[in-house]
């Protein structure tokens, strides 16, 4: 039997006692995330930006930087609705779309708005997949496997209004808060491999040495969110992250993607704490 109750008030869909007989253990965390929902996870306070479409995608990216977030909800306001999201791989694509040489300015980037960038890369464009503060957490995490995407809107379905972005990480989070009073499942024991967790094969690296341009290529071409940054012995010394991308337009030196990912570290915001193995 799992119990437990949730004390974040009396406004939340969940904030009563939860009763239900569990035999398996192994199902201890799918019980766990069906009785919470989304409502759960949004913070008393929280940076939530939203841009309109017609914002010039230049000052988008450094609106971002400036408010410390890696991505915000767009707004159209002809349609009078929320339309999708711009991210960081949002700006790799832009960057790898447009990028000619350091002599060549991304004229582009400087004058389009974000409307015009949709339009133009059409391909990557999709309905925008948000969910309700009434969903549970399984809805969520259903949600997040079946559209393959990294963040999931919250969204009151009366007002319209954004609340929230839920992730991955986020989850995995509330989770971990609460673990120590669920049962162990049996597959925490396993190895990572054993459970298919990872990426094990044909990992895809890039040598310190190589130009941004090539890595931004490489997460587009593979749809990876990191990658290992090798020596020339071919050791793992650092990461280049789709987040560290974000710097060319903190320290605004996207105009020059020929400068190596050695180089492109240094602009690293933040104190580095080194790659954990």
């Amino acid at each position: 039997m799992v119990v437990w109750d949730n004390c974040k008030g009396s406004e939340s869909p969940s904030a009563f006692l939860h009763i239900e007989e569990l035999s398996d253990p192994d199902k201890a965390y799918k019980v766990f995330l069906k009785n919470h929902t989304c409502y759960d996870l949004i913070p008393l306070s929280a940076k939530l930006v939203v841009f309109d479409v017609t914002l010039n995608v230049k000052k988008a990216f450094f609106a971002l930087v400036y408010n410390g977030v890696r991505v915000a909800i767009l707004w159209d306001s002809v349609e009078q609705k929320h339309v999708g999201m711009l991210t960081i791989t949002d700006f790799i694509r832009i960057l790898h779309r447009y990028y000619r040489s350091p002599n060549q300015p991304m004229t582009e980037l400087e004058k389009h708005q974000i409307k015009t960038w949709r339009e133009q890369l059409t391909e990557y464009q999709r309905s925008l997949v948000y969910i309700t503060p009434e969903n549970t957490l399984l809805d969520a995490v259903r949600m997040l496997l079946k559209h393959k995407v990294h963040r999931l809107p919250v969204i009151d379905p009366i007002s319209g209004n954004p609340l929230h972005i839920l992730t991955h990480k986020r989850v995995l989070k509330y989770l971990h808060i609460h673990i120590s009073e669920l049962p162990y499942p049996s597959f925490m024991k396993k190895k990572l491999r054993d459970v298919n967790v990872g990426s094990m094969t044909n990992v895809c690296v890039v040598n310190q040495n190589c130009p941004i341009h090539t890595a931004l290529q490489y997460f587009i071409e593979f749809g990876v969110s990191a990658l290992p940054v090798v020596d020339q012995d071919g050791q793992l010394i650092d990461i280049y992250a789709k987040f560290d991308v974000i710097n060319l337009a903190a320290t605004r030196t996207y105009q020059n993607l020929d400068i190596s990912v050695y180089q492109a570290l240094n602009y690293r915001r933040g104190k580095f704490q080194g790659v954990a193995t």
